[in-house]
């Protein structure tokens, strides 16, 4: 089972998806017998090539957002510890 194959939200993989598409318009009986196997394995690690690199833009903009959060709560606590001592 693969994702809705939209060629917008899959950029990386257009070529593949239009390429299994019209495997399937070519063939309508013969993509249940293998005819269009080949290119699905494609299409997985394609998905999967994609997702590892969304994965890893993903935890690049969390860890940012982590090191923001902190500095942010340091600068918290610091004012919080200035107003106490006055």
């Amino acid at each position: 089972m693969h994702p809705p194959l939209s060629l917008h939200k899959h950029p990386m993989c257009a070529e593949i998806i239009e390429l299994f598409q019209k495997c399937h318009a070519d063939h309508p009986v013969g993509k249940f017998f293998g005819e269009c196997t080949g290119l699905k394995i494609q299409l997985d690690r394609c998905f999967r090539q994609e997702k590892a690199v969304k994965r890893k833009a993903n935890f690049e903009e969390s860890k940012k957002f982590k090191e923001r959060l902190q500095a942010f709560r340091k600068e918290q606590a610091n004012e919080e510890n200035i107003q106490g001592r006055i």
